[in-house]
């Protein structure tokens, strides 16, 4: 299986040129869209802002992350809704795993802009490496509570 970047032309033409050779043989196909995914570090970093949040405010981490995380700050990245065998709508909380590198960066966004504007609470951006120290060293001593 082969990548293609569609944003450099001369992969673009590639593409293309594989494309048609495959619809001519009218064989099946499988086509699928390869996202930038998010990093560990990124990952890191969302868990250790939620941690803090939640140790500044008495909740648990799984009600930060839910609760104020997917469904206040981003329900649209996160809400979605399926149709299940019956033909019932149902709603669902899609995973973070799901979300590319863009969309963590806006999601982690959101969750900071909230926490300043409505909770009062600065959330370290990832390069104030003394801030994050001091998130962290936070979390470490009410890691019970969390």
């Amino acid at each position: 299986m082969a990548l293609y970047n569609l944003k450099n032309p001369y992969d673009r033409q590639k593409f293309k040129d594989k494309v048609n050779e495959l619809y001519t043989k009218q064989e099946y196909v499988e086509l699928k869209r390869k996202s930038t995914q998010r990093s560990l570090a990124q990952n890191s970093y969302l868990h250790l802002l939620l941690g803090y949040f939640a140790s500044e405010f008495g909740y648990t981490l799984d009600e930060v992350k839910f609760d104020i995380f997917k469904r206040h700050c981003n329900k649209d990245l996160f809400l979605r809704e399926r149709v299940n065998k019956r033909g019932q709508k149902v709603a669902y909380i899609r995973s973070s795993v799901e979300l590319d590198k863009a969309e963590m960066t806006e999601a982690i966004e959101r969750f900071r802009n909230y926490s300043s504007a409505e909770c009062g609470l600065y959330l370290p951006e990832p390069n104030e490496h003394e801030a994050i120290f001091f998130a962290q060293q936070q979390l470490e001593s009410y890691s019970q509570y969390v």
